[in-house]
């Protein structure tokens, strides 16, 4: 039998910039349910799937994909109401942090990561992308985390490697690409074949596979240009 903690929902670790952007276009029209033909034209495969398991995780949609009450209230507050809303679904998100014995307001970098790590089954890079998340959420809930915390992940940039190379493309492809936006760019004709070959994701695997299916997906869009 797996461990209890295996069966849990991972905290986000899609971009927090996604997410936002995410909020943003529901503004618009909020879908009866939100599946793949929603947001297939919007977002990569493994994106969409990491955005809708942290929807997910913050109770924002059901286990079938419905919006929740909670969905359509952050979606239509604005300004404190909406920090308000997004206080509340970081704190009962992230109780497992809040209701621990570490201040929240005075915890290191280490001991945040200690929290994920201790409650879920999680790699150190997709524990790094957790906390990032997370911090964006809390931030723009109003919450006041420790400055321990929030200064490492703010000093926390692409090398000049990775930096030059993103320029590179932007220039090659005469269009700005923007940077963790998940989207699929208009590639060739055989770069979609070997998308559509790609195993569907199935959320009832185990974490440990789900992670391999999103890091061999990732792979995948690099090779074909994604």
């Amino acid at each position: 039998m797996l461990p209890s903690s295996s069966k849990k929902l991972l905290p986000p670790y899609v971009s927090y910039r996604t997410f936002l952007n995410f909020l943003e276009g529901l503004q618009q029209t909020m879908p009866a349910r939100i599946d793949r033909s929603y947001w297939g034209d919007r977002l990569s495969g493994s994106t969409g799937t990491q955005l809708v398991s942290a929807l997910r995780f913050l109770d924002l949609i059901d286990v079938n994909g419905f919006p929740t009450v909670k969905l359509r209230q952050l979606v239509t507050s604005k300004g404190s109401q909406r920090t308000e809303l997004l206080k509340q679904v970081t704190h009962e998100s992230y109780s497992f942090f809040f209701l621990s014995q570490v201040d929240s307001q005075a915890a290191t970098y280490a001991q945040l990561e200690e929290a994920f790590h201790d409650n879920y089954q999680i790699a150190n890079d997709v524990a790094r992308k957790c906390i990032k998340f997370f911090i964006g959420l809390a931030s723009d809930g109003g919450m006041k985390l420790s400055p321990f915390v929030t200064k490492k992940t703010r000093n926390a940039r692409p090398s000049a490697a990775v930096k030059k190379s993103g320029r590179s493309l932007d220039k090659k492809a005469g269009t700005e690409i923007p940077q963790h936006s998940g989207l699929i760019p208009n590639g060739t004709g055989m770069d979609k074949l070997l998308i559509d070959k790609f195993p569907e994701f199935d959320p009832s695997w185990p974490d440990e596979v789900k992670l391999k299916w999103f890091t061999a997906f990732d792979e995948l869009l690099k090779r074909t240009g994604g």
